[in-house]
């Protein structure tokens, strides 16, 4: 054991004297020392960011020392990825930093002011690409909808709302939401109590009579309208 210690202690002094140079002192003038040095990035997980785009973001972390990177000076770099979420970082000693990305996802194309952007479940607008097809999201109208739709979208989801037959989602300024669905069916719901009508709209979905009508209105409480 006390070897042991001896060993972890030269060790830590010989990471020092290679980290810190004060001007004073120059410890190995004529040779860089490479040891503990970050050679090499391994990326996991990362489905809609290229790697390209990350090794880009983080080319300034090679070669610097392994021990005093931390996880926010490769997180902060990539905050301004699309669909980027968070990281978990590993270190592999000596030179090697494993990071495994968590990506936003996305949950619908926004029309906003005649332009269109994807929606994220982190309510971030990203650019259309037009290599990338999302022709299976549900379209979102409304001036300020970005803002509101994703915790309305995370209390339908919660409420097992069957949002895959949702082609359409309306927001309205008084704080509401329209639903139109594949079939052309519309459900309308309030601006206040909307988890006790989203419950209610589950159930009455639920009924094949139901089916049978263009609109269900429950936008005064307690009081189901249908056309």
């Amino acid at each position: 054991m006390k070897k042991l210690y001896t060993i972890f202690l030269l060790l830590i002094i010989l990471v020092f004297l290679t980290t810190y140079t004060p001007s004073g002192l120059n410890v190995f003038p004529n040779k860089e020392n490479s040891f503990f040095k970050i050679k090499k990035i391994e990326i996991l997980n990362n489905h809609r960011i290229s790697e390209k785009e990350i090794y880009k973001k983080l080319a300034h972390i090679y070669k610097k020392n392994i021990l005093f990177v931390n996880k926010n000076d490769l997180e902060e770099p990539l905050e301004s990825v699309d669909f980027f979420k968070k990281i978990e970082v590993k270190k592999k000693y000596p030179d090697t930093v494993l990071i495994k990305v968590h990506e936003t996802k996305p949950i619908a194309i926004l029309f906003k002011k005649n332009t269109r952007y994807l929606l994220d479940d982190s309510s971030n607008l990203i650019n259309m690409n037009k290599s990338i097809s999302f022709d299976d999201l549900p379209s979102v109208f409304g001036e300020d909808a970005d803002q509101n739709f994703v915790d309305f979208f995370n209390q339908l989801e919660i409420s097992n709302f069957p949002t895959q037959r949702v082609k359409n989602y309306y927001y309205y300024q008084i704080g509401r939401w329209d639903l139109q669905f594949f079939n052309n069916q519309t459900i309308k719901f309030p601006s206040e109590k909307i988890i006790n009508a989203i419950q209610q709209s589950v159930e009455l979905l639920k009924r094949k009579n139901f089916n049978d009508y263009n609109t269900i209105d429950l936008r005064i409480h307690d009081r189901i309208v249908v056309e």
